[in-house]
């Protein structure tokens, strides 16, 4: 899904959001982990003669978030770099890093409750580098080019006290990105992963 597209959402939760004040507005920093799990097929490449396959990655993250109103929250994900081993064919051809940062726009249906879920959309950026090559790509330069893409996340925050809350959220992240070996574009790899975590958070 196409940056556009990305922001059309993001302006439909808007545009959904009561025009409700909070009493004060707020920022919470969240500090967590997450594991980033590929789809299962993330496509082929060299014509379809090989079969990629992205492993998952956990790695701490840390969220930024500001609550303009009681039911609105904007909100960005960063993380330590995610490390990912690439299979092809069934063997291990490379590793490669990346960082994801991710935007979204959420939506508290009970901003008030000591649980309180919700649900937003967004977009991510993600920039894949160090890439290492082994096996049967020893030798060779593996090149993976950054993704913009639509994200949508979800979870629900549980209200320790006025300033102490955890929380447990998903996100599903648009991620596509085209490889080359020595300067050669030899096909996308789609890696459209769902990401999990938990996180404690505090306002001030």
């Amino acid at each position: 899904m196409k940056a556009t597209t990305a922001s059309l959402i993001i302006a439909a939760v808007l545009l959904a959001a009561p025009a409700v004040q909070a009493d004060e507005s707020s920022w919470i920093l969240h500090v967590g982990i997450h594991d980033v799990m590929p789809r299962s097929d993330n496509g082929t490449l060299a014509g379809g003669a090989l079969t990629a396959s992205v492993g998952n990655s956990v790695r701490p993250t840390v969220t930024i978030e500001y609550r303009p109103t009681q039911y609105l929250g904007l909100d960005l994900l960063a993380a330590v770099p995610f490390k990912h081993n690439v299979d092809l064919n069934g063997v291990r051809s490379a590793t490669v890093k990346q960082l994801p940062p991710t935007f979204t726009v959420n939506y508290y249906f009970m901003p008030d409750a000591s649980v309180s879920p919700f649900i937003g959309a967004g977009l991510n950026y993600t920039r894949f580098f160090s890439a290492s090559t082994t096996g049967p790509l020893a030798g060779t330069s593996l090149h993976l080019g950054n993704s913009w893409g639509a994200a949508l996340h979800g979870g629900i925050d549980f209200h320790i006290n006025d300033r102490w809350l955890a929380t447990l959220d998903a996100y599903w992240i648009s991620i596509r990105t085209d490889a080359s070996v020595n300067g050669v574009g030899v096909g996308t790899v789609k890696i459209d992963p769902w990401v999990v975590g938990a996180s404690v958070g505090y306002r001030f």
